[in-house]
């Protein structure tokens, strides 16, 4: 523990040349943003005060909406600025550690995956693809046969039935056309990650998300890929998509982990 203080680490990069941290970048207790240098690696780190950001202030704090979304904010905002001056490895929030010389002894001992990582994302940024559909829109045809005389009984069974399978099917129709905008997208990347679709809660949409995609582009095609998204959306009219980026690599840079690791991340008391 250094005193008061915790570091918060919020990525890692090849060390500069000059050792000069990014400028002007201030973090999630807007402290100066600052370099930690090991084993040819900087890690992008900040002093952040232990009354605020220890274990058990960090457990209150993260039931807090807002302050998690503040604070998330500033950790990503970062990562994003830090970016600028080089590629970096998204770390996770609130990574967090004693001190500095822990910090280089992290790098130390992961060396060979980062550098990895680094060279594997190297001249290449995350695009998000999110893809939204109004179920009504792939509904079969209204106009079918409704059967006999049933009795109201078995005509209300057979309305749920045919709901269920309505739904069923429309489900498979759109999950079919986001099926091949993805196939699509994924050929102009050089990797690709699924997400689970975000809550419509928290997310604030209609209907289905049918697709929550990262992709690993190439910086040379990031005009083509953007695009063929627009390319797509005219294409599938009953599908709406939505890209962001481009980003950091977030979903392409976790390193195979190892239980040792694990172990090795140590959360302030």
């Amino acid at each position: 523990m250094n005193g008061s203080l915790a570091t918060w680490l919020y990525a890692v990069t090849a060390a500069p040349e000059d050792g000069t941290p990014p400028r002007g970048l201030t973090g999630v207790a807007d402290e100066p943003v600052r370099l930690v240098e090991s084993a040819g690696l900087a890690a992008v780190v900040g002093s952040v005060p232990l009354e605020d950001f220890g274990e058990d202030a960090l457990r209150d704090h993260l039931e807090d909406l807002e302050w998690l979304e503040r604070t998330a904010r500033a950790h990503h905002r970062v990562i994003n600025g830090a970016t600028g001056h080089g590629q970096v490895i998204p770390l996770r929030f609130a990574t967090l550690y004693h001190d500095d010389d822990r910090v280089r002894a992290m790098l130390q001992e992961r060396r060979d995956d980062f550098t990895a990582t680094l060279r594997r994302v190297a001249g290449r940024t995350e695009w998000g693809v999110k893809a939204y559909v109004d179920p009504r829109s792939f509904l079969p045809d209204p106009d079918e046969p409704t059967g006999g005389e049933e009795s109201p009984g078995t005509a209300y069974l057979l309305r749920r039935r045919a709901q269920r399978q309505d739904q069923e099917t429309a489900h498979l129709r759109a999950t079919e056309q986001a099926e091949a905008i993805h196939a699509s997208l994924a050929a102009l990347a050089v990797a690709t990650a699924a997400h689970p679709p975000q809550d419509t809660a928290l997310a604030a949409y209609e209907g289905w998300m049918v697709l929550n995609n990262s992709y690993l582009v190439p910086d040379a095609l990031d005009e083509e890929f953007t695009a063929l998204v627009t390319d797509l959306g005219e294409r599938y009219p009953a599908i709406t998509l939505e890209v962001s980026g481009p980003w950091p690599p977030y979903s392409f840079t976790a390193p195979p982990k190892r239980a040792e690791e694990a172990q090795q991340e140590e959360t302030p008391s």
